[in-house]
């Protein structure tokens, strides 16, 4: 049993490898800081994420269990932040409990992740009942690597059946949290079908946004993140969960022989640009950065991604230096000066 628990962290490591073109140190990076004292990308962010697929229990206490298994994998990998499925712990149970019942499990199952995260020294998202004023909600808790509770996001988009339970819908108005590696936010399962949360994370900093699910999204996941020009991250109860960077490109995902935990490394220090005109100022930028930095042209859409390979190299910088604008910016800039021509 040992020995095939071995095999599979190597499978998953190689895996990570493939997926995303990154080369992982042995045994993984412990978290964000470490990563520029082993050369690696200064915002290098390791990430995993679960899918219950063919995960069943009895309790939601055993599935909670079931749940911790899976994650033994990840630790090889020292992970930064870890999600997991919408409403998890009452998820592919097979006893049956009233509402009520599944809504007063919440407080254990918070209590329990918040002390595997700081054993673990990860933050967490921890997809569960929450109730205040007498109302609840299908949320999602957000906990710190110290085990404590930054706050949470309540699902804005529930469906019908939700509504009929006594569930409330949550803001239109998605908080983000700021985490020691970056800005993060959070929409959950019903919530891809509308656009308006999802852009008001992107406006608000957000840079990589977890999707907790009953159901895999498919290529929705994928163009939320090109969309929004942020990774996306997605834990589901059935089919795959996976991580996409900011072009939409699946960096690892779950499958036949991974088929409960991705996890993988991401970097948070590139900027998605447009290709025009400032095609032009890509031959400069890597004779001057050499290795430390890698361009990658998506030539049909005329995208381009400018990303830092080295801890000494900021992309803000080098978009500065080389007066670029990024993809939102030059958007913006463009529809000021529609606007401004339409008045003439």
């Amino acid at each position: 049993m040992k020995k095939n628990m071995i095999s599979r962290r190597k499978f998953l490591s190689a895996s990570a490898m493939a997926a995303g073109g990154v080369a992982i140190a042995p045994g993984g990076l412990a978290n964000a800081a470490e990563a520029a004292s082993t050369g690696s990308a200064a915002r290098e962010v390791w990430v995993a994420s679960v899918s219950q697929m063919d995960m069943t229990a009895e309790t939601p206490a055993l599935m909670v269990e079931k749940i911790f298994e899976v994650l033994q994998e990840a630790l090889v990998f020292k992970p930064d932040i870890i999600c997991l499925p919408e409403l998890f712990n009452t998820s592919n149970i097979k006893r049956k409990y009233t509402f009520k019942e599944e809504v007063a499990f919440s407080p254990d199952v918070i209590k329990q992740f918040s002390a595997f995260a700081k054993a673990n020294n990860c933050y967490m998202i921890c997809p569960v009942y929450t109730e205040e004023a007498g109302n609840v909600y299908n949320a999602a808790v957000v906990l710190d690597r110290q085990g404590t509770r930054l706050g949470e996001y309540r699902k804005a988009h529930i469906v019908e059946d939700e509504i009929s339970f006594g569930i409330t819908p949550g803001t239109l108005s998605p908080p983000v949290f700021k985490t020691d590696f970056g800005i993060i936010g959070i929409q959950i399962c019903f919530d891809i079908l509308w656009e308006d949360c999802w852009r008001k994370l992107r406006e608000n900093g957000a840079e990589i946004v977890f999707w907790p699910s009953a159901f895999a999204g498919g290529q929705m996941v994928n163009t939320r993140a090109w969309q929004n020009r942020y990774h996306v991250v997605s834990s589901t109860r059935k089919d795959t969960a996976r991580i996409c960077d900011i072009s939409g490109t699946e960096i690892a995902k779950t499958g036949i022989w991974n088929k409960n935990l991705v996890c993988a490394p991401i970097n948070l220090e590139k900027a998605f640009v447009h290709v025009w005109p400032h095609v032009f100022q890509f031959d400069k930028i890597r004779e001057k950065y050499g290795r430390k930095i890698r361009i990658t042209i998506f030539h049909e859409e005329e995208w381009a991604i400018i990303e830092s390979l080295a801890p000494d190299v900021k992309v803000k910088d080098v978009l500065k230096d080389f007066n670029i604008r990024t993809f939102e910016q030059h958007v913006q800039d463009s529809e000021a000066a529609q606007v401004k021509a339409r008045k003439q």
